[in-house]
């Protein structure tokens, strides 16, 4: 069979004409309804994965070729592409669902320590928006020492720098805050880190 197939240039206007999809739509939708139906169970998914195979075969009409086999078939190929689309979702769901399902849910007193913390946590970020205004080397260095409370050789060994040249770092930007009004080294040092 070739394009000049009457049947064949009818199924592949589908993804151009309306008229064309209506008549092709009215002939296959219960055919492809059924063979969803028969294997989903939940009608709302039997109705959504029928209207993604009709979306499919409207993309994919330009490939449509009698000679592999009828439209019926072609839509059973599709049918069978978007079932195994929904189980692979279906399957990543229940693995997302299955690894929160260990999490215990947050109750109220959860929620007032979080709001605790956060509130604690306040200076700190306003320490992060002045430290904002440093150069992206000192910043670093001093947000490791001073709010993360790690050592310079530490912080050092995170920045793949000598540890000279943290001290050098961590002084030249406590320098630059301690000249800002408000901010000085010592209101950033948290909990005992130095």
């Amino acid at each position: 069979m070739s394009a000049s197939d009457p049947a064949e240039k009818e199924v592949r206007a589908i993804g151009r004409d309306p008229v064309a999809f209506e008549a092709f739509y009215r002939r296959q939708v219960r055919m492809v309804t059924g063979f969803v139906a028969r294997r989903v169970a939940d009608p709302c998914l039997v109705d959504d994965l029928t209207t993604e195979v009709f979306l499919a075969a409207i993309e994919g009409s330009d490939g449509y070729r009698r000679r592999l086999g009828s439209e019926s078939a072609w839509l059973v190929g599709i049918a069978h592409n978007v079932l195994a689309a929904e189980r692979r979702r279906a399957a990543r769901q229940l693995d997302k669902t299955l690894r929160a399902a260990g999490r215990r849910v947050l109750d109220g007193d959860d929620i007032t320590r979080l709001e605790e913390r956060i509130d604690a946590e306040r200076a700190g970020r306003r320490l992060l928006t002045e430290l904002d205004r440093l150069p992206a080397g000192l910043r670093a260095v001093i947000e490791l020492v001073d709010m993360d409370g790690l050592t310079v050789t530490e912080a050092a060994a995170a920045l793949r720098i000598r540890p000279g040249t943290a001290r050098v770092r961590l002084h030249r930007a406590r320098r630059i805050l301690r000249d800002h009004p408000g901010v000085g080294p010592g209101s950033m040092t948290v909990e005992g880190a130095s």
